[in-house]
């Protein structure tokens, strides 16, 4: 596995979810049966990447740390790192510098939402690929909200929120990048709105290293969750798939086992964090204890 470690974004404000993300992070809020959280950790998982690093804000550490503790009984090694302000994507970069080390890493922002079609086989994809550079691109209705991918003479360049309709695939918030990138983001200046943006450290390590795009198509489903829309339509959508298929999206324990990271859960550790729950019920239907 040439990506042996994970960055997981789980601060931010959630300016667009106010007044939901007033009392709460918004990575705590839920998305059907679970924390929105519980969906991007389970993207690295499927990754085989169990060494993560969860940057948060310093109101929501102790949240975190009181659930997830250190990992172990996923089969992981959790760290928790501190993003007092909001100086964007880039930044997380910086502070995990130490965590990193020499290691090439996935960088998976909390709030993106992925399923379907043969997505786990990308992200293996990626592990056992030559290809230390990788990006997943969707097509959306509303590209000028986010950073649209432009090829133009076998060269990427992504525009940020661009004004004028240069294509309908976007870069989404999933991102496995060489060690060499932290060199790029320590040298990253901040853009105008105040924060150093991953966009431009893309942009950077493009010029020097072409990526592998993988264009997500019809089957596999994308939603960035930060806005009230999507969070209804990404429940809407998990509920009917689990009811559907009596099964789990997400589920952090099963992908453990599958792993083979652990042999069984603790049934006791499971009532203490779940109860009488149907999450609960699931695990048990699993025979995992």
């Amino acid at each position: 596995m040439q990506f042996q470690k994970g960055i997981l974004l789980a601060g931010g404000s959630g300016s667009r979810l106010k007044p939901l993300t007033t009392l709460i992070n918004k990575h705590l809020l839920t998305i059907y049966d679970k924390p929105m959280i519980f969906y991007s950790l389970s993207v690295l998982m499927l990754s085989k990447i169990k060494d993560v690093a969860i940057i948060t804000n310093k109101e929501s550490l102790q949240n975190y740390q009181n659930f997830f503790e250190d990992g172990s009984w996923l089969g992981m090694k959790l760290k928790y790192i501190v993003q007092n302000k909001p100086n964007g994507i880039a930044d997380t970069i910086n502070l995990s510098e130490k965590f990193l080390g020499k290691s090439n890493f996935c960088l998976m922002l909390g709030d993106n939402f992925y399923y379907g079609g043969n997505f786990s086989g990308h992200l293996l994809d990626c592990q056992k690929s030559r290809n230390k550079f990788n990006l997943f691109t969707y097509k959306v209705k509303n590209p000028n909200q986010f950073g649209v991918l432009s090829k133009k003479q076998n060269n990427y360049f992504i525009y940020e929120k661009p004004k004028n309709n240069i294509g309908d695939k976007i870069v989404t918030g999933l991102y496995f990048l060489p060690n060499k990138a932290i060199h790029i983001s320590k040298k990253n200046s901040k853009s105008n709105r105040g924060e150093l943006e991953i966009t431009d450290v893309l942009n950077k390590l493009m010029k020097i290293q072409k990526p592998k795009i993988y264009d997500l198509k019809r089957g596999i489903t994308w939603m960035d969750l930060g806005s009230l829309d999507s969070l209804n339509n990404a429940s809407d959508f998990i509920r009917l798939i689990q009811n559907i298929s009596n099964t789990k999206i997400a589920c952090l324990e099963e992908i453990a086992l599958k792993n083979k990271w652990i042999k069984k859960l603790s049934k006791n550790k499971m009532i203490n964090k779940y109860g009488n729950s149907k999450y609960y019920d699931y695990l048990c239907q699993l025979n995992c204890f």
